[in-house]
């Protein structure tokens, strides 16, 4: 869901009516799913254009995927992008966060009203040993909803020239 927001955000960012041009983000509801959702929807099904995101460690789902629904065998990263499947290292919140760096991610958070709830994450014996992008990671998923709420309002502050490439890339190709 968070992706979905983020890709909606940067879409009306552009400009962008996303249904006007008959473009529909669908959650997959984890990435397990992909294989159903290309084999529906890609070559061998509708044969709609397809575009993805996808978490570095979920990577290899979605080349199976893709490779089972038709899109050819063995394919590299670079193959995937071809084909308009990007991949974020380590996920889309990490993108952000290294987007926009530290200090702007915490204005966000801090502008969300959300800055003495990060401190007590932060004071947890969990997280004190861990990096503040880290800690600004696990924060945006410690509640429900949050993940895209700051998905959405991070992409809202990015700088065109700051838009993770696996996102851009992404919009780009539908």
């Amino acid at each position: 869901m968070s992706d979905r927001c983020a890709l909606e955000a940067l879409a009306r960012r552009n400009g962008r009516d996303l249904g006007n041009d008959g473009v529909a983000v669908l959650p997959m509801g984890g990435v397990t799913n992909v294989g159903h959702f290309l084999d529906y929807l890609g070559p061998r099904g509708l044969g709609l254009n397809l575009a993805g995101l996808c978490d570095v460690a979920e990577e290899r789902y979605v080349l199976r995927g893709l490779e089972r629904a038709g899109y050819g065998p063995g394919l590299s990263r670079e193959e995937m992008e071809e084909l308009g499947f990007y991949v974020c290292v380590d996920d889309l919140e990490d993108e952000l966060i290294r987007a926009l760096g530290v200090t702007r991610v915490m204005k966000a958070v801090d502008a969300e009203g959300e800055l003495e709830s990060f401190q007590r994450l932060q004071r947890q014996p969990a997280q004190r040993e861990r990096s503040v992008e880290q800690q600004l990671h696990r924060f945006f998923g410690s509640r429900s909803g949050r993940k895209s709420r700051y998905a959405e309002l991070l992409v809202d502050v990015l700088a065109p020239a700051e838009i993770p490439r696996p996102l851009q890339r992404t919009l780009a190709h539908v």
